[in-house]
């Protein structure tokens, strides 16, 4: 049964349980994959259903259908965008034009609809199968509806995939078998990237190379392709104004005008999380990162952006003058 599992790198743990459940046809009502993006825990879920799907055992058919999404009895749910009266999944935001200022959710028509797939029955398989990412990323009427689905989960399959478990809760974490999954060590993480797309991978071991990005994907290859596009992204100049912060008022009012109007709030927020660690880097003040975890609150609870970052970036000039 190893080969089902051949292509997850670093996590052996995580694949001993799922093996285990597979080999001895004791599959869960519901699992909680967990541990930092981009350590491959979707991957892990694509395989395990497979598992489930072909009784332990490599199926390239059911494979694909997977992969694409396709499979009759597999519902995929992510975060989506209110867009135009209707939910763009954030995978389909950018193509679709959506305005992504505010952070995507998982929303309580997504859990009901949840519910009815895995109430149904299957067309092919033994068991409808879902999976949900980023649970955490619901709001309270979605969790409750969640809770409730996990309390009568029927027959179906449910699997979550989640980088903050903590803030799920209790009573959703204790309905599911939990699966951990770490962060990969440097022999894993190069492991991965060889086998990018050699464009891919070129860029990540680029990426590699600088302290601050390196930092921030912290042993997750998917976390690393992640900033590395990202960093592409973001205007150089942006950058480099906040890794050189402003001395007086007017240019801070500037710049807080400047991150809101050209960056949407999926690049504010990874700016930010990379300001963090450049700020470390160079002052190593505990206060500075306070003031920015407090400034990422701000923009992650829909505060004005324009706003969050003039209050912030005045009130770190105050501090460090």
């Amino acid at each position: 049964m190893t080969a089902l599992f051949a292509d997850l790198v670093g996590q052996p743990l995580a694949v001993s349980l799922l093996e285990a459940a597979l080999r001895c046809d004791r599959i869960a009502p519901a699992y909680l994959l967990h541990g930092p993006d981009g350590v491959g825990r979707r991957l892990a879920a694509l395989r395990f259903l497979e598992g489930v799907l072909a009784d332990g055992e490599p199926d390239s058919r059911q494979r694909r259908r997977l992969e694409a999404r396709n499979h009759p009895d597999l519902l995929w749910v992510e975060p989506t965008y209110s867009h135009q009266g209707r939910l763009v999944p954030r995978s389909e935001a950018e193509e679709a034009g959506v305005n992504r200022r505010s952070p995507p959710q998982v929303r309580l028509e997504q859990i009901r609809e949840l519910g009815r797939f895995l109430a149904r029955q299957p067309l092919e398989a033994r068991r409808g199968l879902v999976v949900l990412e980023e649970p955490e990323a619901m709001a309270e009427a979605a969790a409750n509806a969640l809770l409730k689905t996990l309390e009568e989960p029927g027959h179906g399959l449910l699997i979550l995939v989640s980088a903050a478990p903590e803030r799920l809760l209790d009573t959703i974490r204790s309905r599911c078998q939990q699966i951990r999954f770490v962060r990969l060590s440097a022999e894993a993480m190069h492991q991965v990237l060889e086998r990018l797309d050699p464009a891919l991978a070129s860029s990540a071991l680029e990426a590699l190379k600088q302290p601050d990005l390196a930092a921030l994907a912290a042993g997750s290859p998917g976390a690393l392709l992640h900033h590395a596009a990202q960093w592409q992204a973001v205007p150089e100049t942006l950058r480099q104004r906040l890794e050189q912060p402003p001395q007086q008022p007017v240019e801070a009012l500037a710049l807080a005008r400047e991150l809101s109007e050209e960056l949407n709030g999926e690049q504010q927020l990874w700016l930010l999380a990379w300001w963090e660690q450049v700020r470390w880097r160079q002052q190593g003040r505990e206060q500075d990162l306070q003031r920015l975890q407090r400034l990422r609150q701000q923009l992650l609870a829909y505060v004005q952006p324009r706003l969050a970052w003039e209050v912030a970036l005045l009130d770190l000039l105050v501090v460090n003058a």
